[in-house]
């Protein structure tokens, strides 16, 4: 019974260190899409994202990352540069469900374990992928496919952040994310025998972006890793 009691006891003091370098938080900001419809834009968001995400501070210079994201993805001709897409006037919306995993890396040191105010500035790169519905357009109007894809992508975030108060971590991140697919905004239909409605540059994939601010709690006496 003793031997049994300081196993458990063992057991419960490497899940609790473990547990001093994690961090969990929110996404608030807004999203704007580039590919075939609407603005070239690179940052211009038009529509609300938000989401969650989990962060494992391997070391004081990098963390593994998981993020969950929901935006609506808008595209308006009218509100390009391009006179001929102006005159073309298409526009649609897509609602994505992304699904991201990576490694976030800092330029400084981002030990919360000192009791100090850090800031540092931080590059994310992993892979992503996004639930959207398929839609073609018919005489100019966005019509639906009635069925549904996952488009995987690079994504690709700049940020700045801060512990501005005690375990609350606050981060300002510009995204971008490069995807494997071009048929988000309905420029390539997704069924076989409605390719003659396809349109645009077939050599670019559509690109999306979130801007927006992130707000992370770390929990534990050492809400990061450090060397003993």
């Amino acid at each position: 019974m003793k031997h049994l009691t300081i196993l458990i006891l063992s057991i419960l003091s490497i899940t609790f260190s473990h547990s001093q370098i994690n961090e969990i938080g929110v996404f608030v900001g807004g999203s704007n899409f580039i590919g075939d419809v609407g603005a070239t834009d690179y940052i211009s968001p038009n529509q609300l994202a938000f989401g969650g995400l989990y962060k494992w501070n391997r070391s004081s210079r990098h963390s593994y990352r998981l993020s969950v994201m929901y935006s609506e993805l808008e595209g308006k001709d009218i509100n390009s540069d391009d006179p001929r897409r102006k005159q073309r006037g298409l526009e649609f919306t897509n609602k994505i469900l992304e699904f991201s995993a990576g490694l976030e890396f800092t330029f400084l040191d981002f030990n919360l374990h000192s009791g100090k105010t850090v800031t540092t500035p931080y590059l994310y790169s992993g892979i992503s992928v996004a639930h959207h519905d398929n839609h073609y357009f018919l005489n100019g109007i966005q019509t639906s496919e009635n069925t549904s894809s996952w488009a995987y992508g690079i994504p690709m975030a700049l940020g700045v952040k801060s512990n501005f108060l005690g375990n609350i971590i606050l981060g300002i991140e510009i995204g971008a994310r490069y995807t494997f697919s071009d048929e988000i905004d309905g420029s390539v239909p997704d069924d076989a025998f409605r390719q003659q409605f396809r349109f645009g540059n077939i050599n670019n994939n559509d690109w999306y972006m979130f801007s927006g601010i992130t707000l992370t709690y770390t929990f534990g006496l050492n809400p990061c890793y450090c060397v003993e």
